[in-house]
């Protein structure tokens, strides 16, 4: 892995016209700031123009020497530390833009104080000063990025001010802060502070902790209860615990020291450094609280040589960076904080965290010397040591691309590892360098020469960075003062530098193959985080990085194609990002003429999954003539599938089938005999169809289209449509197309729905035409499914067909496959038909007959117990009782729900001769009492009214009714449902064998 690429990441400096040596220098949103040394108390402010160019806007004084600055973007103010007296002071400049308009006028006050009408108008037109005055010196500072919020590092305390928009009137608003929250933590004195999105990051000089602060929410008479509240383990009570500042006893010619350790997440509450939150806010209805989450703790020990500790062996460059979501506006509101990373870094070495749902350690930057300062960006980390300004690349962009899309490792997107190795870009010769910030594409550098190096620098020597002919001239006291310079170095363009990093890949292609993915991986990289840039949406290079962003996808999937490489399969999501077309990569990829080209998994993996997928791309018969030799070379077990391919749907016939012939010599499979056969039909040679179809037995043959659904039907733009196979097989073989549709459909190879739309189709039936195949389609899969909530389903589709053919009078278009009586002996769910629906079915209407199998298969169905009922219903709707078929109908749903009363009404109202042989067959167990309840009255009832002209009645009365009642009551109960009218001889005989059977028992 070569770990320095020489590219060329810094363009053109140059120098910034300041009239004082700078002590501390910071960037604003278009502003460069330079504090000068103690002698002049100053700050000058500098607009920065394109390619670095500058321009004095003014300067203001300071009350003393400055110590520490920082600018905030939120609410545009300039916060510092300065001194005077030996006491130091925090202050901020607000409204400091005034001064390029030329005014002077500056108001000083005190921070929250309350600013009368009158005082507060003339606000617009001149700087103010908000002085904070804490109990403890200010050590350090940093201001929050998203909502311009400060947090102040104090002795054993860390401070933080809310920045408040104060509205005077509608033309007016006044920015002031209000001290919200103190944290207070023993035994620390911050180094550095770094501040962003409640996340606080504090270092001293060998430790770092990294906390969060948690919103809760609390009723304001709880505020005083918890306006102290110890959230981390407290001490412990021998008070040997570890401390952040780190005890050292100095025992004669020995310095103790603890242990390096590193503890992540919920690990690193076991640091035992108590923290104690004070609210200084003033109560309200609903005030705010907040409680301590701890996220890292790492402590490092000095560094050691055989010559003893190295006294300046301290952490550095603390910053936390915030990645916002793709796509979010410029403005501050609109914004959405995405991802978070902490780096902070030793002389010799940096850390790069990622503090989100995970915090973990997601690179090491290891430095060819002792390093002054660095500074993190999206896209790089600048390295500043004593004779070098060296460029990183950083892994931010692939870790936020994960947190905004946790499913961005699939088949469709792809990201470089966030575990790619680090590498420097370039290492940049400058004399002295001092300190660095970073402000947009330019790069702010302090440079300061020793006397021995202003002697060499006078030497003509070929400068490493080019100056643009109208540069700025150096300042005019450079002769009292020729060992500093303040230097705006322009980084180059990302395009640009994109564009050289894909030059420099190629260099590697035939040599290193892991480097070439390596730099491909860093410009796709560079390339990203440039399009997750807030400012992506309004820059002048959007279209061309959208470019560049899908060209370089081209790039890697062309090397995880061309490359043996374990991370071959990443092919496909690059390729699939990239946009190209399965032509335009088989341009890219495959050499014309070349008989002895190999092509590698990449390729063959990107290919499989390309034409197995539903795509719209038709290849080319040249093309698809390459495939099938590709294929026949790198995988020819995969032939029959990729022939059966929309995309391969203008190969030629004959071309494939002579490389099917040579692939079934040495791997035969039903799936190749099938595909033979679609292949046969294409051309038109139905001797070898007939040849292929005859080799196996139907069975097989439907079980093979499994293997591959694509010979019956495939899909366009998401709908299932028939290939010409199943065209044929529809007019030729319907039985075999059903069963390998229910097959597929067992198989999850097709929905219910689509398979609906694939028969609708083959058959050319309108959208509410149901076609008889699919009937049948319908009635083999309740055969095989045993899935309720499909046979609920399927039972409700087939009983409508059939109610709606009896009820229009509309035969099938086709035979259908199976008879009434094939159904009943294969399926469960068509039961034998009852005695007594066949009786009433012999006195039925000769205009039924036509329509017998569809009446048989309704009635049949309601036989079993398969059906919901309830939910039948409705459909069973249309067939009235004016038929025998209704009467059938009414009956047995009554039945099926249990209301044997109004079955037996409706048979004595219609068919009063069937009555007895339902109560025969439905009677039974606990509904037998009915016989004597319900069918002897009636029975009696209706033989009284009608007398000797219903012998139907009469005889079912005396054969069947008493015969049953006679058998199954007593005596007694037996004699008292007898009417008092009846004639004696009539029912002595079952009253003779009533009482015969008592005495028998």
């Amino acid at each position: 892995m070569v770990q320095l690429y020489n590219l060329h990441p810094f363009g053109s400096q140059r120098v910034v016209p300041c009239k004082q040596e700078p002590a501390y220098f910071c960037c604003g949103q278009d502003v460069l700031f330079v504090a000068s040394t103690a002698a002049s108390c100053r700050v000058e402010v500098f607009a920065v123009r394109e390619q670095g160019r500058c321009e004095a806007l003014g300067s203001f004084a300071t009350l003393g020497p400055v110590l520490r600055m920082a600018h905030s973007s939120a609410g545009d103010y300039l916060v510092t530390i300065e001194e005077k007296g030996k006491a130091t002071f925090l202050r901020a400049y607000m409204n400091w833009r005034c001064m390029s308009s030329g005014s002077s006028r500056v108001c000083v006050r005190m921070v929250g104080h309350k600013m009368e009408e009158s005082y507060s108008e003339t606000l617009k037109e001149q700087m103010s000063v908000v002085e904070m005055p804490l109990s403890d010196p200010p050590l350090c500072i940093s201001c929050c990025p998203v909502n311009g919020d400060l947090l102040v590092g104090c002795k054993n305390k860390l401070v933080m001010f809310c920045l408040k928009y104060l509205v005077i009137n509608q033309n007016l608003t006044v920015l002031d802060f209000e001290r919200s929250l103190i944290l207070h933590i023993d035994n620390l004195i911050p180094a550095e502070v770094a501040f962003c999105a409640r996340h606080i990051a504090v270092t001293t000089e060998l430790d770092v902790l990294i906390l969060k602060l948690e919103l809760v929410q609390q009723s304001a008479h709880r505020t005083e209860q918890c306006a102290q509240g110890v959230s981390a383990p407290e001490k412990a009570e021998d008070g040997g615990s570890p401390s952040t500042h780190t005890l050292q006893l100095e025992l004669d010619e020995f310095i103790i020291c603890q242990k390096p350790v590193e503890l992540l997440g919920e690990e690193s509450k076991l640091c035992e450094i108590p923290i104690t939150l004070e609210s200084t806010e003033l109560p309200t209805e609903d005030t705010k609280r907040f409680q301590v989450q701890y996220l890292l703790f790492r402590r490092f020990a000095p560094d050691q040589s055989p010559f003893g500790f190295c006294e300046e062996t301290k952490l550095h460059s603390l910053q936390l960076l915030p990645v916002y979501q793709t796509g979010c506006e410029e403005t501050e509101n609109e914004r959405k904080l995405l991802s978070l990373f902490c780096f902070f870094s030793l002389p010799h070495v940096g850390y790069l965290y990622s503090i989100g749902k995970l915090v973990e350690l997601i690179s090491t930057y290891q430095y060819s010397e002792k390093s002054e300062q660095a500074v993190l960006t999206p896209q790089f980390l600048h390295v500043i040591t004593s004779q070098n300004l060296q460029c990183f690349t950083v892994r931010c962009s692939a870790a936020a691309a994960r947190d905004e899309d946790p499913y961005i490792d699939t088949t469709v997107k792809a990201c470089p590892p966030v575990t790619l190795d680090v590498c420097t870009l370039r290492m940049q010769l400058f004399i002295g360098p001092r300190a660095i910030c970073h402000f947009k594409n330019h790069i702010i550098l302090l440079t300061k020469a020793d006397t021995e190096d202003i002697t060499e620098r006078r030497k003509p020597t070929r400068r490493m960075l080019s100056r643009k002919a109208d540069s700025i001239k150096s300042r005019t006291n450079s002769e009292s003062e020729p060992g500093w310079n303040l230097y705006i170095i322009n980084t180059v363009s990302t395009i640009q530098l994109y564009r050289e990093m894909v030059d420099y890949s190629r260099t590697y292609e035939n040599v290193k193959t892991e480097s070439c993915i390596h730099l491909l991986s860093e410009a796709h990289l560079l390339v990203r985080a440039a399009i997750m840039d807030p400012h992506f949406l309004k820059s002048d290079e959007k279209e061309d990085l959208l470019r560049a962003f899908r060209e370089s996808c081209a790039f890697l999937g062309d090397c995880y194609s061309r490359f043996d490489t374990k991370d071959y399969h990443l092919a496909l999501p690059y390729y699939r990002m990239s946009g190209l077309s399965m032509t335009e990569v088989l341009k890219r990829l495959v050499s014309e003429g070349d008989e002895m080209q190999t092509y590698e998994r990449g390729f063959i993996f990107y290919l499989t999954h390309s034409l197995n997928e539903d795509s719209n791309e038709e290849l080319s018969k040249e093309s698809g003539n390459k495939v099938l030799q590709i294929f026949y070379l790198a995988d020819p077990v995969q032939l029959p599938h990729i022939l059966c391919s929309p995309c391969m749907r203008n190969v030629c016939p004959l071309t494939a089938v002579k490389y099917l012939q040579k692939v079934e010599k040495m791997m035969p499979s039903v799936v190749l005999t099938l595909t033979k056969a679609y292949l046969a039909l294409k051309t038109g040679d139905l001797t070898m169809y007939e040849h292929e179809m005859d080799s196996c037995k139907e069975t097989t043959l439907a079980c093979g289209f499994i293997g591959q659904p694509g010979l019956l039907q495939q899909r366009k733009e998401g709908i299932v449509i028939p290939t010409e196979f199943a065209v044929h097989l529809k007019e030729m073989q319907p039985g075999l197309l059903v069963a390998a549709t229910v097959a597929l459909h067992e198989n999850s190879k097709i929905e219910l729905e689509e398979a609906d739309t694939f028969f609708k189709m083959l058959c050319s039936s309108s959208e509410n035409t149901i076609p008889q195949l699919l009937v049948d389609f319908w009635e083999a899969l309740l055969v095989v499914s045993s899935q309720e909530e499909i046979l609920q389903e399927l039972l409700l589709r087939v009983t409508s067909q059939y109610v709606w053919r009896i009820s229009k009078k509309q035969l099938p278009e086709t035979k259908p496959l199976k008879t009434t009586e094939d159904l009943i002996n294969s399926c469960s769910h068509f039961g034998l038909i009852f005695p007594w629906v066949t009786s009433i079915m012999s006195v039925g209407c000769s205009s039924d007959k036509d329509y017998h199998e569809d009446i048989s298969r309704l009635q049949s169905l309601l036989c079993s117990r398969s059906i919901n009922i309830a939910s039948a219903l409705p459909v069973l709707e249309p067939l009235t009782e004016a038929d025998n078929v209704g009467l059938t109908i009414r009956v047995l749903c009554n039945t099926h729900l249990g209301k044997y009363e109004e079955a037996i009404d409706q048979l004595l109202k219609r068919c009063p001769d069937v009555a007895v042989f339902y109560a025969q067959h439905e009677l039974k167990g606990d509904n037998q009492a009915l016989w004597w309840n319900k069918l002897l009255p009636e029975l009696c009832k209706r033989a009284r009214l009608t007398g000797n002209d219903c012998p139907v009645l009469i005889s079912s009365l005396k054969a069947e009714t008493l015969s049953v009642v006679a058998m199954e009551l007593e005596l007694r109960d037996f004699l008292s449902l007898l009417p008092e009218d009846g004639t004696a001889a009539f029912f002595l005989p079952h009253l003779l064998h009533c009482s015969q059977r008592k005495l028998l028992t």
